[in-house]
């Protein structure tokens, strides 16, 4: 009898398996359903909350990029670290509660992770951090405004994001509406290559540069539908390939800013940065929130509305690649 249940509970774990890094992080009980189950689930980082824009509008937002991926069919998971534990799928107190810490929270990327976690810390998770817990936990799929890149002047500086490093060893596709355009998008997607990354464009043949829909330079390659971004996810993790993939989606057009007007307004943030002697991981959010003032908070709106065209993009590729791997094990 002992014997029997044994083979029944193994039976069920192979049927149902404990979602990878359980016990490790904190992971929701609705994500760690859905991933128990294989549904579709989007991984969602949390600087844009508690560095991004302000309380309450940062909650608010929040909120309503998490209901965009729910009512696209599949489960938000916005990671965070409180009070030293990495949490997968933060509860509405919880996104209330780092909202409202704002720039008191840690901006965590992967090499802060363990210090902020050892000294019981609270740390909102940059792009390479929020990759590094979605791959713990076995999500595929990643949704953000835009990536870090290699800087204006990176060639002498060495300031180059942790974020195309983490895109080159861990298999988590971001969904991004491309490379922030006060970076060097050049020389971005030269680090890019060398770290072996597909970018594709979304729907266009253009890189789109965050706050406009074109950039000048031509994408490697380009993608048109859920299913076909499904299908080149599927194929990298199939191939054991270790890297991410970046696709760039285009800021919608009734969004997208004058780019001559942000351009200007970028230049002038990037000569204060320097006068001021901003650099490292605070020079991104003294640029951003700089020239959301110079473009009278033209930018913070376009930044809102790409943010939320990204969770609807992200949200039905997580769908699609559900299906397909559904698909593939009725298939087997």
């Amino acid at each position: 009898m002992a014997s029997a249940l044994s083979r029944i509970t193994n039976l069920q774990k192979h049927l149902n398996p404990t979602p990878k890094g359980d016990g490790i992080v904190k992971i929701s009980p609705l994500v760690s359903e859905a991933l128990s189950l294989g549904k579709p689930v989007v991984a969602l980082e949390s600087t844009i909350i508690s560095h991004g824009m302000p309380y309450p509008q940062n909650l608010e937002t929040a909120k309503e990029v998490e209901a965009i991926v729910q009512q696209n069919g599949a489960i938000p998971a916005t990671i965070a670290i409180l009070d030293g534990v990495p949490c997968v799928g933060l509860s509405l107190e919880e996104l209330k509660r780092l909202a409202i810490l704002g720039k008191k929270a840690r901006k965590t990327a992967r090499r802060d992770i363990a210090h902020v976690v050892a000294t019981g810390g609270n740390g909102a998770t940059t792009v390479s951090a929020t990759m590094f817990f979605a791959d713990l936990v076995g999500i595929p799929i990643f949704v953000t405004g835009g990536i870090g890149g290699v800087h204006r002047h990176g060639e002498s500086t060495m300031d180059i994001s942790s974020d195309l490093t983490e895109l080159g060893r861990t298999p988590v596709t971001v969904v991004s509406a491309g490379v922030k355009s006060i970076l060097d998008i050049s020389r971005t997607l030269e680090y890019l290559e060398t770290q072996g990354v597909c970018v594709a464009a979304y729907q266009t043949n253009e890189l789109p540069a965050f706050f406009t829909e074109k950039s000048g330079y031509k994408a490697p390659c380009r993608v048109d539908s859920p299913e076909e971004c499904a299908r080149l996810i599927d194929t990298n993790i199939n191939l054991k390939l270790g890297n991410g993939i970046l696709i760039t989606v285009p800021i919608p057009s009734e969004h997208s800013a004058s780019g001559n007007i942000i351009e200007s307004a970028i230049q002038k943030a990037l000569m204060e940065a320097r006068e001021q002697n901003i650099t490292g991981s605070a020079e991104t959010p003294f640029l951003l929130a700089r020239v959301s003032e110079l473009t009278g908070g033209a930018s913070l709106s376009s930044n809102i509305a790409l943010v939320k065209n990204n969770a609807r993009v992200g949200a039905q590729i997580a769908v699609s690649l559900s299906q397909l791997r559904e698909a593939s094990r009725k298939g087997s």
